[in-house]
């Protein structure tokens, strides 16, 4: 009988090294994400489309893209950003909700990013950078993963199975790794690169739910004229809405929710754990 292959944990170079080379060479990484899970691999369309129907999703549904925290602000076009929002205000919010923990931001893509990975809005090319903040140690991860595949950026999508799939009403995202590799065991080449205390991870963000980031939209400000600037909660998950609109009244730009984000998005349950 074959060993027991031993676990991969996020704060042990040696494990991030491996998760990242098997990122590189095609490989479905689970990795520790702040106080949850994420799925992360490669950015090219043959590898989204495969974990797309991994998950259950429509073949083709575009996806969001991560990168280490230094990086982010270059996934953007900063020259297609609306007049009405100053540059260095979405900037500054951004910087502290990153700062802060796991964030979303959808904004105008940079022309590098591919279209797989690129949704157009009012004309607009926009992409998802999901990130789990300035101190988890997965940036580390990220790093060495855009490093060995040669990329400035990677492919992001929760922890679950698609609700297409499952036909339940929504599919939170794990944040435990047992019942997150049962989910995916039908993949092969999945890694997962834990988190060494799962207690522990969830407690360093006392002020987030275990469920996908809460994502904010820059590219559309509302209102003509409106002042402050409104921009768009698209989904209210981990983040309450109203630390977000904390965030943002002092730097003079308000928070409205989408009318798709009005649900906060549920945490994921596990029978005998407490969340």
């Amino acid at each position: 009988m074959d060993a027991p292959t031993p676990p991969l944990y996020i704060d042990r170079p040696e494990d991030v090294a491996v998760a990242a080379r098997a990122l590189a060479g095609g490989a479905v990484v689970a990795v520790a994400f702040a106080n949850l899970y994420a799925v992360v691999t490669r950015p090219d369309p043959a590898t989204v489309r495969r974990v797309n129907l991994a998950k259950g999703r429509p073949v083709h549904q575009v996806g969001s893209i991560t990168t280490a925290i230094g990086r982010i602000p270059g996934m953007y076009d900063w020259t297609r950003i609306s007049p009405r929002l100053p540059v260095g205000r979405v900037r500054a919010l951004m910087d502290a909700l990153y700062g802060a923990g796991p964030f979303g931001f959808r904004g105008p893509a940079a022309e590098r990013i591919p279209e797989h990975l690129v949704r157009v809005d009012q004309g607009l090319r926009t992409t998802q950078v999901i990130a789990p903040g300035l101190t988890c140690p997965s940036n580390a991860f990220f790093e060495r993963a855009l490093a060995e595949s040669g990329s400035d950026h990677l492919y992001i999508t929760s922890a679950n199975r698609s609700r297409h799939l499952t036909g339940a009403a929504e599919e939170p995202a794990h944040w435990k790794a047992g019942p997150l590799a049962a989910d995916f065991a039908h993949l092969d080449d999945l890694v997962v690169l834990s988190h060494r205390d799962e207690a522990a991870a969830r407690a360093a963000y006392p002020g987030y739910l275990t469920t996908s980031v809460t994502l904010l939209s820059f590219h559309a400000p509302e209102g003509e004229l409106e002042e402050p600037p409104v921009l768009t909660l698209d989904r209210h998950g981990s983040l309450h809405l109203d630390e977000v609109r904390r965030a943002a009244a002092p730097l003079g730009l308000q928070v409205r929710l989408a009318g798709t984000a009005r649900q906060r998005l549920r945490v994921r349950g596990y029978a005998g754990a407490l969340v």
